[in-house]
Parts: structure tokens; sequence; C-alpha cells
């Protein structure tokens, strides 16, 4: 492969006309020709579609027809197409490090669309900064690591189970760690699912039981992640496994313990609305079939208060002095399938909830009508356990809403709403159920004609409007609101109230994106790396994203995207060795003087100070762990004795910039 630091500059430039997305604002021609008068450029030229495998060929044979050793593309942004123009620069057998990009896309065109004239001199300006940038680059070699052929997945619910099972298949091993003590995460809470009306529990158990007997998955239920160091290739991750003070091993799922247990609490598991003991399991089908000793509604363990539930377990499986467990993993891989939680009842007072025991939300309203759930799958409403012959639900709670933080559509909710309305009718066919809406969004297969059955079939009236108020008065729930397509003013005395409230990020996401260093949206959901071209992964190599935890999704968008998430985990994992990008971190011995001030600094935790012997001196340097350095800079902005720097970003490459523009 050529190398390019041992002979003078020999430049090529090449700019894309991106169809009309550059060339109509920028004046590609007149670009074209100015790089030409350059120092050093020896060809200039430009093509309709530079990324395409006529303008990849173009680049490559100019390399070898001119000598080039040094390579220029004007066109749009690296992150997009920089893989593409490196892998045309290598196939001419020159070093990919020896292209530089300028990003005349999005730094000119698109946000200078009504001033064309001024466009094209940022452009010029763009394209000679990166000139005199490729002018001082130097050829670089990847390092080859080994890759560990195991994957962690976060989260079990129906994304990180679907996620979990397709690396399984690939013959991978895969740890899912899932915070409470059972897996099947908010599906496991729906009674049906939309538009099949399938039995969502029919459909999840059979994954949940392959999950927990695939010999390919260790299952770490009630354990969370609490650091994550490493790279791609080589995570190291440290899992809190909590108490649960029964053994997994031993307990046999028979229920005596709950039985005898005195204590008495509201079931997380069915929002509240229905009771569990101390010691518990979550709902019927949960895997593993463990019982979980809740150590803050137990009478007490710090003495011991109770004990009747070790004394009824023939298997001997309650164990009172059990501790929290730190257990190391070592991957290659990660999956985020945390999931999505509802909006905070206190954000949404004007709507009574929280104040009036009538007024429930959407997932509330799903285990009222589970056959397993506290009423049995009868519609009773909370406060006497009457049956409600008139129910309003309302859409858009918290959602498309600045004022509440959710300016997003939460795009499932006007599917789930047409089907709770469609259970009602069905366990209450002398009842009127009415829906406030905004839009109906049913974009999906078979959804629209779902809900077009629901109105028709089923009678349920459809009032195009917000509501304004929600009070109780004489044992109803008073709803004003506005049908905007008559222009009347709505008042219905209801007997119960479904909420359709907004989903959100976990509340913890972001803390869980700082441990792995990934980075959330302004809506503090994950970010993809790229919307269109990158679902799935995110700006760290190694870590993707599935599910809800990204946005929210419908269950076959989800369940699809957990298979999106393990073909790319898979095939990263499926290789022996991984390429390391060597835009890292480089110490320059001579200038480093032991002080560390870049050590704390460093996001990565990639750099260490170390002592050696220097002419029968101690001596203090920094040392970089090369799988771990992606290059941020932090360290180099850091030091003040230029100590360190990151290789393809000297800081005379970056000087040489600014006194291009500045020309």
């Amino acid at each position: 492969m050529m190398n390019a630091s041992d002979t003078s500059p020999a430049i090529g430039v090449f700019i894309c006309h991106c169809g009309t997305n550059i060339a109509g604002t920028v004046d590609v021609p007149r670009l074209t020709e100015y790089a030409g008068t350059l120092p050093d450029v020896v060809v200039s030229r430009d093509y309709m579609f530079m990324c395409s495998d006529v303008g990849s060929r173009l680049i490559s044979d100019c390399i070898r027809e001119h000598g080039l050793n040094r390579v220029v593309v004007a066109s749009c942004s690296p992150r997009m197409h920089e893989p593409t123009f490196r892998r045309a620069v290598e196939n001419a057998d020159l070093n990919p490090y020896c292209l530089e990009m300028a990003n005349i896309r999005e730094h000119c065109s698109w946000v200078h669309v009504e001033e064309p004239a001024r466009a094209t001199e940022k452009a010029e300006d763009l394209v000679r900064m990166a000139i005199a940038r490729a002018r001082l680059l130097e050829p670089l070699d990847r390092k080859k690591l080994k890759m560990t052929p195991a994957a962690l997945v976060i989260g079990a619910g129906i994304a990180g189970i679907q996620a979990s099972l397709d690396i399984a298949e690939q013959g991978v091993k895969v740890y899912l760690v899932e915070r409470e003590p059972s897996i099947g995460g908010r599906m496991a809470q729906l009674d049906k699912t939309f538009p099949t009306l399938d039995c969502s529990s029919c459909i999840l158990t059979p994954k949940m039981m392959d999950v927990g007997n695939h010999p390919n998955i260790e299952l770490l239920t009630y354990s969370e992640v609490v650091k994550v160091e490493g790279s791609v290739g080589n995570f190291r991750v440290t899992v809190r496994k909590k108490p649960r003070y029964v053994d997994e091993d031993k307990c046999t799922g028979c229920n005596k313990c709950a039985e005898i247990c005195p204590v008495v609490v509201p079931s997380d598991f069915n929002r509240g609305l229905g009771p569990r003991k101390a010691i518990y399991l979550p709902f019927p089908q949960a895997v593993p079939q463990v019982y979980t000793l809740d150590d803050e509604a137990c009478l007490g363990l710090l003495p011991l208060a109770c004990s009747k539930c070790s004394e009824v377990c023939e298997p001997v499986a309650v164990d009172y002095d059990q501790k929290p467990v730190e257990l190391e993993l070592e991957v290659g891989a990660i999956v985020a399938a945390t999931g999505y939680d509802l909006m905070p009842k206190e954000n949404i007072g004007e709507y009574g909830y929280g104040r009036y025991e009538d007024v429930i939300d959407s997932l509330e309203f799903e285990r009222l009508v589970s056959a397993v759930g506290p009423t049995g799958g009868k519609v009773r409403r909370p406060s006497d356990g009457k049956i409600p012959k008139e129910i309003v639900f309302i859409q858009c709670v918290g959602s498309r809403d600045p004022e509440h933080g959710v300016p997003y559509c939460s795009k499932i909710c006007c599917m789930y709403t047409a089907k709770h309305a469609y259970i009602y009718k069905h366990a209450v066919p002398d009842g009127q159920a009415y829906v406030f809406y905004i839009d109906i969004r049913s974009g999906g297969k078979g959804y629209e004609e779902f809900v077009q059955r629901v109105v028709e079939e089923d009678t349920v009236l459809y009032l195009r409007g917000k509501v304004s108020k929600v009070y109780e008065e004489d044992g109803k729930i008073v709803v004003w609101g506005a049908d905007t397509l008559s222009g009347r003013k709505v008042e219905i005395r209801a007997d119960l109230v479904v909420l359709a409230l907004a989903t959100k990020p976990r509340k913890d996401a972001g803390d869980l994106a700082r441990l792995l260093k990934i980075s959330t949206g302004a809506d503090g959901f994950f970010l993809e790396a790229h919307p269109k071209l990158s679902p799935v992964d995110t700006l760290t190599d190694g870590i993707f994203v599935a599910g809800s935890c990204q946005g929210p999704k419908d269950i076959p968008e989800t369940v699809a995207q957990g298979s999106g998430a393990a073909a790319r985990a898979g095939s990263l994992l499926s290789k022996d060795f991984i390429d390391i990008e060597p835009t890292i971190s480089h110490v320059v011995d001579e200038n480093c003087d032991g002080c560390a001030y870049c050590i704390d600094p460093c996001p990565y935790g990639a750099l260490t100070l170390v002592e050696y012997m220097k002419k029968g001196d101690l001596k203090k340097t920094v040392e970089v762990d090369e799988s771990i350095c992606k290059g941020c800079g932090v360290c180099m902005a850091t030091c003040p004795k230029a100590g360190i720097f990151v290789k393809h970003f000297k800081p005379e490459m970056l000087s040489a910039m600014v006194e291009a523009a500045l020309e």
C-alpha cells in the first residue's frame, strides 16, 4: 500500500453534486475549478453522485492515473459516507486514512439555501481547509483485537427476549439481565394485542419459556448493570444481583410461602389495583418460577420478625441471609432493550388521575380486563367494584403536548384505546364507550380496519376534541369536552375514565446511557446512530438498541427491531478478531512528564499513570489502553505540554485548517 508520508503531497479533490442536494445551492463547477487552482492539487473532478459505484471508481482511477497520495472529497457528512470513500481509496492501494472530507451539504447547501453565492464561498473555504489538513495526513494501520464471543442483553421485555433468542440461536452465549423478578416486561401486563386480539400471554409465554430453557442464555433476573468498561469486542460489565431471599435452585413455586404470609401490599404488576403478599410470584406465568421476598414489605429480617414462610417451605428455599452479589461479565456486544414507562400521574392533575379512584391509566385497564388480573377479567371500577355502564377513553394525555415535555406522538395509544373499547363492549354489551381523540393514527397492517370495526360494529362513539375538565360529582366522573366536528360542547357523566398516557423513557434511562456511553435524544430515548441507515446501532461501537427504549413502538415493530439488533450483534460476534480504529491517543514520551492532568477527564478510563526507569532515574508517563480509547481528544485538550495527541488529529493539522480558513 502506498506510503503517503514519504512523498510530497499530490492531492485529488472530488466534489459531489448529491443530485440537487448540493448542486441546487452550491455552484459545483465553480467550486471544482477553484479547487484545481490550490497548491498541491493535481486533479479536481465533480460527479453527480460521488458515493455511487461510478463515483468510487472515478476516485480509484484518478489515484492510479495521477499518482495521488492524498484525497479530498467534498460531499455530505463523513458520518454517512466516510467508510464508502475510504474503501474507494483503499481499492487504489492508498492508505484509507489519507482521505479528508469537507461537508458541503449539511454545512453549506442545506443551511444556506437562500444564499447560493455565499454558500459557494463557504464551500470554497471548507475545501481549502480540507486540503490544508490533507497535506499533513499520515498513513495509519488498524490493529486487531480478539473478540469475546458473548453478548449482554439489558432488559427482558419482548425486545430483549427476541434479541436474546436470535443471538443464542447463532451459537453465541447471551447474558440476559432483567431488573424485575421475572422476564416479560410490559407485554406480560397486557390482556390482548391489537389488531388480531391474540392473548398476550399466549404468544409471550412460549418465548419466555424458550429463554428460560435455552442452553446459550444465562438469565439474570432481579439484577441490574452497575458498571461498564472496555469497548467493542471486549466489554467488562459488572452486574449486581439483588437478594431474593429465596434460593432459585431450590424453589419449586409451590406457593405455600405466599399462602401463609400475613403481609398484604399492593401488587406492582397489577398497577396497585390488586394485592400481593410480601413473598410473591409477580404473575402465574413468571419466568423463572421463583418467589421473591420483598424486604421492604416484610415484617422484618434484621432482626427476624416472622419466619412463617421459611417454616412451611419444604425444599428449604427461603434464605434470610442472602446478600447482593456482583458478577463480572466479559462480552463482545451489548443490546439495550429497557422499554418504556408511562408519564407519571403527578404530571396530569387536570384529568383527576391520582385524585379519583375511577380515573385510571391504560395499563391499569389492561390489568382489570385480564383473566389473571385483580378482578378475574371482569370490568369493575376500582372505587366500589360496580360494572361501569358508561366509560370514557381519553387519548393523547400528555402526548403531542410540549407543556408536559412530550412533543412527540406516543404512537400506540390510538390502537390500544380502540382495543380497550372493543374489549369493554364485549364484556359489557349494554354499556356505552366514548373516545375523545385529536387524530386517529392507525398506520399498521390491519390497524385502520380494526378501528373501523370498533366504530361501526361495536358502536363506540368517537368524539374529535380535547377534554377540558374531569371532576367527581355524586359518584360519577364528569367529563367536559368538545366535539370539534359538530362544534358542540360535550358533558358525559361516566362511571370510569381511562387515560391513554404518554409513553416516556424509563426513569433511569439517562443513568444507563451514561454507563454505556451512548447518547439520548431531546426526548430522553436512546439515540440511534442514523434513523434510516443504522436504526439499531448507537454511536458507541458494539452497543445496539431495540424496542421502546429507542422510541415508542408497537409489538410487531419491537420484535422486528429486537431481531435487527440481534443480527447486527451477531454479525459482529461472528468474527474472531475486530479491527480497532487507529484514530486514538498517542503519548509523546519526550514531552509527557507524568502530571496526570489527562487521566481523570478521560470519559473512557483509557489512560493510566505508569513509572519506569530511565538512565537511573524514576520517570512517570501516561499509558493508553488502545482497546478502550475512542480518540475523543479530551486528553489532548487538557495536556499543558503537548504530551499527548490523537492520531489523525494532530494539533498542527487543526492549526493548518484554521490558517486556511483565515486566508
